[in-house]
């Protein structure tokens, strides 16, 4: 697909998803209610897949809790399966958690914080050779829940890191774009 076509078409998702005005996947909690502590919990993550030269397998399950009508916070863990056919032992794996908060600024946008440490194969500068460290991020950034079903929807989440070292990250730029589900 070109880069054109790519534009257009996140063009296309983000406004159809920001024509939605009300959320029906979020629980409202309200402080005159007991709503019992299951039943503010939420469950996702991301799962991601990539096959051919180099295949990536990514598994990244979260679980969070409504505070308060518009604030929720949470933990989750990453697992990433790395192996290409361009150098000779190109396998790996690296692994994870984070801890994050969401603060709903309108029913269907968030700001996100959160604080992610990695630890992978992390390669020498300048050398073909790999050192095992752990890496740490903190990821600031806003997203849009698409909500489908009663609880359910889709996170789009758009972040910066502000830790973000080219030397000793697992990830290329510090910016990521997610998307996730929740349940």
């Amino acid at each position: 697909m070109s880069l054109l076509k790519s534009k257009y078409l996140l063009f296309f998702l983000l406004a159809l998803g920001l024509s939605q005005t009300s959320s029906f996947a979020q629980r409202e909690i309200y402080a005159e209610d007991s709503v019992p502590f299951k039943d503010r919990l939420y469950y996702g993550g991301n799962f991601g897949m990539q096959f051919g030269s180099t295949t990536l397998i990514e598994i990244s399950p979260i679980v969070g809790v409504m505070i308060t009508p518009k604030f929720s916070s949470g933990v989750g863990i990453t697992y990433q399966y790395f192996k290409t056919n361009y150098y000779y032992e190109g396998e790996s794996t690296s692994y994870g958690g984070r801890v994050f908060s969401r603060y709903n600024i309108l029913p269907n946008i968030f700001a996100h914080a959160e604080f992610e440490s990695i630890n992978f194969d992390n390669n020498i500068f300048g050398t073909n050779e790999f050192e095992r460290i752990w890496s740490n991020a903190l990821f600031l950034g806003g997203g849009y829940f698409a909500p489908f079903g009663r609880r359910g929807g889709a996170n789009f989440t758009f972040l910066y890191n502000v830790l973000h070292d080219n030397l000793r990250s697992p990830y290329g730029e510090p910016y990521v774009i997610r998307v996730g589900f929740v349940l």
